[in-house]
C-alpha cells in the first residue's frame, strides 16, 4: 500500500488518531511512515505494554481491545464526513489488480513460488513463518481469513523460527505449516531432532543459496566479500536432514514442479512432509524492487 506513495499521498494518509493493539509492527516502511507523518494521537490499547513505536504515544488504555471498543464506540455520535476511508480502498484496489498484472509475467523466483505456497495451503490451519525474507515476502500476499498466520519474530534475527513452529504444531489441533527460507532452516535445523512432531506438519523451504534479503540493499553484490560475509552463499540441501530425522522429503526446481508437489503436498501421509523448492540467486531482489515500482 505504502511502499509506492510520495510525499504528497502521505500527507493525505497522515492519520488524526492512531489506535494501536497487539505487539510490535514488523514492516519498517509503516513505521517510516508512522514516524515521519506522526498522528496527533496515539492510543494503545491492551493489557500489557505499550511500545512508543512511533514517539508519539500519549495514552496506555490497560484494556481488552474488544471491551475498549464496545464501550468506547457507542460514546462516538458526531461523525466528520470523511473521504479518508474511500481514498485508500480505491488505491488498495489499483494495488491488488497491478498486483496481479505484475505476476503475469514474472519468471520463476521467489515472489512466484510464495504466491503459488500461499494459495496452496489448507483452509482452517496454522501458517508458521520464518524470519528475514520469508515474513516480509508473505506480507504482500493474500492469505485465507481461515489461516492463523504467526511468526517468531526476532531482534533483526533468524533464529528459532524451525523450533517455533514445530512447538506449536504439536501445542495446536489445527495442521500446521512452515514456511522459511534456507539460512533461516539449517540455523535450527537441531528442532528436527524430536519425537512430537505430527504426521500433518509441513515445511516448505525456499532455497535460493543464501540470505538473498541482503542483495536488496544498497552496495556491491557479486564480490567474494558479499557472498561470504552479508548472503552467505552455500550449496546445501535439506535432503539428508530428511532422511535422519523422519521426514518426507520433496523437491521442486522449477514453476510446474512447484505446482505438482504442492497439489499432493497436503494429503495424509505416515510422516511429515517437507519441500524443498530451489529458486534463481541473482534474480530476486530485482523482481521485488520493480514490484514497488509496478504497482504504482
Amino acid at each position: 500500500m505504502i511502499a509506492p506513495l510520495n510525499d504528497e499521498d502521505f500527507k493525505a494518509l497522515q492519520p488524526d488518531i492512531l489506535l494501536t493493539f497487539g505487539g510490535l509492527v514488523v514492516s519498517k516502511k509503516i513505521k517510516g511512515f508512522l514516524r515521519t507523518y506522526k498522528p496527533e494521537h496515539h492510543w494503545h490499547i491492551g493489557l500489557f505494554k505499550a511500545n512508543d513505536t512511533f514517539f508519539c504515544l500519549d495514552k496506555h488504555l490497560k484494556l481488552r481491545p474488544n471491551t475498549f471498543l464496545a464501550a468506547f464506540l457507542p460514546q462516538v455520535t458526531h461523525h466528520t464526513k470523511s473521504n479518508y476511508k474511500l481514498t485508500w480502498l480505491t488505491v488498495r484496489q489499483k494495488r491488488r489488480k497491478m498486483h496481479e498484472l505484475y505476476l503475469d509475467d514474472l519468471p520463476f523466483s521467489d515472489f512466484t513460488v510464495f504466491n503459488s505456497v500461499l494459495k496452496s495451503l489448507p483452509k482452517q490451519s496454522v501458517l508458521q513463518v520464518g524470519n528475514s525474507s520469508a515474513i516480509r515476502y508473505t506480507q504482500l500476499f493474500h492469505v485465507s481469513k481461515s489461516v492463523s498466520v504467526f511468526c517468531n519474530r526476532g531482534t533483526s534475527g533468524i533464529d528459532g523460527s524451525t523450533s517455533t513452529a514445530i512447538g506449536a504444531s504439536i501445542a495446536t489441533e489445527q495442521r500446521t505449516t512452515f514456511i522459511t527460507g534456507d539460512l533461516s532452516f539449517f540455523y535450527d535445523s537441531n528442532a528436527l531432532w524430536n519425537n512430537y512432531i505430527p504426521k500433518t506438519f509441513r515445511i516448505i523451504v525456499i532455497n535460493n543459496e543464501g540470505g538473498g534479503i541482503f542483495r536488496i540493499l544498497p552496495g556491491h553484490k557479486d564480490t567474494n566479500n558479499f557472498d561470504t560475509f552479508f548472503e552467505t552463499k552455500h550449496h546445501l540441501s535439506a535432503k539428508q536432514l530428511c532422511e535422519m530425522y523422519g521426514f518426507k522429503y520433496k523437491v521442486a526446481k522449477d514453476q510446474n514442479e512447484t505446482i505438482t508437489q504442492l497439489n499432493e503436498f497436503y494429503k495424509v501421509s505416515k510422516q511429515p512432509i517437507l519441500l524443498e523448492i530451489f529458486t534463481p540467486s541473482k534474480i530476486n531482489d530485482k523482481i521485488l524492487l520493480e514490484y514497488f515500482k509496478f504497482i504504482k
